[in-house]
């Protein structure tokens, strides 16, 4: 992590991560790069659908590969990035047809190393194979829910999840939450960590790094009044008159308050809840 002196109040506990021997190059690949607007939280119709986004840096869109459709041939990083619209650092992968893709780079590999998508590939990180040939106890990253329907789970910053069995078809995953998952055996995974381990460590520093990230402030309920929101009003501070945590829209949240759908289509497949609170 880097430091600042405190030459100001806000520089006094900023923190970020150190970039130098870890990227090397800040000039994207323009062949994968284009321009995009972002959404601002808004939907189609252009009302809000989430809350506190809005403004921001102007980013460039890296078109970041998750199919990983070709299969046994040898790919080579030759550069690590970063990227403005995730956490983790990408790496330009030049396969040996001559095709490049970016893709999300685990923790250890570097420019100049090669990986491999196949079934039989070696179980060393950025390889990638189908979690049937995938032992119990290996980390991955990058993983499939459904064979061919391109990378959906643990692909932030330092998370990984690790495989603990393989059963009657299923392979079970933990999952950076703790839930312990069944995922089909012959949806594919990366094998290893996802790189910027030390993203969590940031310590923005001040208020205005957020609005660069496109972060709009957060007010809390209980500073609103009753027509804004479910916590709001009352004589000085009140607590707010109900069990559970709600947001503006009524619903629960925060706080572990269990917001999913009884009848979700993927409880089935779900062997144990995740934990939340001080003790996950």
């Amino acid at each position: 992590m880097k430091r600042y002196k405190p030459t100001t109040p806000s520089r006094r506990n900023m923190t970020t991560v150190t970039h130098r021997g870890v990227l090397t190059t800040d000039v994207a690949f323009k062949g994968l790069t284009h321009g995009f607007k972002r959404s601002m939280g808004r939907n189609n119709r252009g009302r809000i659908t989430t809350r506190h986004k809005g403004g921001g840096n102007k980013r460039m869109f890296r078109d970041v590969d998750f199919f990983y459709d070709k299969k046994e041939i040898p790919a080579k990083i030759t550069t690590v990035e970063y990227d403005p619209n995730r956490t983790a650092f990408i790496g330009l992968a030049v396969y040996a047809d001559g095709e490049k893709r970016y893709v999300i780079v685990p923790k250890s590999v570097k420019a100049g190393d090669t990986f491999l998508v196949g079934e039989k590939a070696e179980i060393k990180p950025a390889n990638r194979l189908p979690l049937h040939n995938i032992p119990v106890g290996t980390f991955v990253y990058n993983i499939e829910i459904k064979p061919k329907g391109g990378s959906k789970l643990v692909r932030s910053a330092g998370n990984y999840a690790e495989v603990i069995g393989q059963d009657s078809g299923y392979a079970q995953i933990k999952l950076p939450s703790t839930e312990v998952r069944k995922i089909i055996d012959t949806a594919w995974a990366t094998v290893g960590e996802v790189s910027n381990d030390e993203n969590w460590l940031q310590n923005l520093g001040k208020a205005g790094k957020s609005r660069w990230r496109g972060i709009r402030p957060t007010v809390r309920g209980t500073a609103m009044n009753p027509v804004d929101h479910p916590h709001g009003g009352g004589e000085g501070r009140q607590g707010r008159g109900r069990r559970r945590a709600i947001s503006i829209y009524g619903k629960p949240t925060g706080k572990g308050q269990k917001s999913r759908r009884p009848k979700k289509y993927s409880n089935r497949l779900i062997v144990s809840r995740r934990k939340v609170g001080k003790n996950k």
